[in-house]
């Protein structure tokens, strides 16, 4: 079912109240990686050029205790979004109250405000991730319209998504929840073929239910990254010190079982003696890891593999990196399967499954040459599933 955007109701004079994801990290009180900000500047920008008066609601790292509110503050975050939108951002420093009615009050068409970090509700009571009923009535009593262009957050029911929704007559989708819905949720229900998904990352355990609903409705699913060395110890191979899930071992021969052939797996592999940047590099078969030797990467001819699979495919999903690529000398591997696609371009369509593989093509400074790359980790693993997420479930239907 279609969801309604913003572009099908009225803005003007209307207050806005919209979910975004501004959880950015910070170091020092400076925003090291804005591309949250930037992603939602589209829909921001849309709802005040239509003259609707916006308050923006964010989390921002996780709030358990007074001690974690420090460093915690949306202020910076208020402060750069003004800096991107040329004109003043109104930051409140409360999630509710007198301060924060009398600038909602305040706000004429055009205008933005931004109340504190979310989270810092969950200090009593977790009444924000824990969609307090009271505290979601509360924020939707701020506003007429309530958008939702969080998809970081869609997997789970909070108080300022699906709480504000249930209290308020319109719910829409900002344009960013609606790419996802579009790129994610349509590729998965009606994907153009050979569809090949790509899973790399650490753990079998966190994809279980990912591998087999992709095994669904890929072609073919390459399994990558840390969590294909689970899979060659369930071939036979002694995969050293390699990480490993051994208590996955049986299941993980179960999905190749039940994947009647469509699982890719490679054959060569960059292995290292530590878990260190300048470790010295080897590139060993699978079959020949010594005993002191642990996988940091996909080898040469298991990058050709996969090439020979991706070279076919009319659609790409890709859900974790192929290897250490924080260390640049492991990082050859996941490089140059995105610069592979990069080069495919105009005839694969490539989803980037947010997580690490999204830091890695945006590190690799790729982020204008894919179809869609996914602002969610956990959402989007959830999404691919086939889940309904209640952060999209919530918006009005079309």
């Amino acid at each position: 079912m279609a969801k309604k955007t913003i572009l099908d109701i009225d803005l003007k004079s209307k207050k806005v109240i919209m979910r975004v994801d501004f959880n950015v990290p910070m170091k020092d009180g400076e925003i090291s990686d804005e591309n949250r900000i930037v992603a939602a500047l589209d829909s921001i920008r849309y709802i005040l050029n239509q003259g609707g008066k916006l308050i923006l609601l964010s989390h921002l790292g996780r709030v358990e205790n007074e001690d974690d509110k420090k460093g915690s503050s949306l202020a910076p975050v208020a402060k750069r979004l003004a800096e991107h939108l040329n004109q003043t951002v109104t930051f409140v420093p409360f999630t509710r109250g007198k301060e924060v009615e009398e600038a909602v009050s305040n706000l004429n068409e055009g205008q933005v405000l931004m109340l504190e970090n979310t989270r810092f509700e969950d200090v009593v009571g977790k009444k924000e991730s824990k969609n307090n009923e009271e505290l979601g009535k509360y924020w939707a009593s701020l506003a007429d319209v309530f958008v939702n262009d969080a998809f970081g957050t869609a997997h789970r029911a909070h108080a300022s998504n699906v709480g504000i929704a249930s209290h308020i007559e319109t719910s829409v989708a900002g344009f960013l929840l609606e790419r996802e819905i579009k790129f994610i949720g349509d590729t998965i229900a009606n994907p153009e073929r050979p569809l090949v998904a790509v899973l790399g990352g650490a753990k079998v355990s966190d994809k279980i239910n990912v591998i087999k609903k992709l095994l669904e409705v890929a072609d073919y699913v390459i399994i990558t990254g840390a969590m294909a060395y689970t899979f060659y110890l369930a071939e036979g191979y002694d995969v050293g010190l390699s990480k490993v899930e051994k208590d996955k071992v049986d299941l993980a021969l179960e999905l190749l079982d039940l994947a009647k052939g469509k699982i890719v797996l490679g054959t060569d592999v960059v292995t290292a003696k530590d878990f260190d940047p300048e470790s010295e590099k080897n590139i060993r078969l699978k079959s020949e890891i010594p005993n002191d030797e642990m996988g940091m990467d996909v080898g040469p001819e298991t990058l050709k593999t996969y090439f020979f699979y991706i070279e076919k495919a009319k659609t790409v999903i890709w859900n974790g990196p192929l290897g250490v690529f924080e260390f640049p000398r492991f990082a050859e591997g996941t490089k140059g399967f995105a610069k592979k696609l990069v080069e495919l371009k105009d005839s694969v369509t490539t989803i980037i499954g947010g997580g690490d593989s999204a830091a890695a093509v945006i590190q690799f400074g790729y982020e204008n040459d894919f179809a869609h790359i996914s602002t969610g980790g956990g959402a989007s693993l959830e999404y691919l599933e086939g889940k309904l997420l209640p952060g999209i479930a919530c918006v009005d239907d079309k």
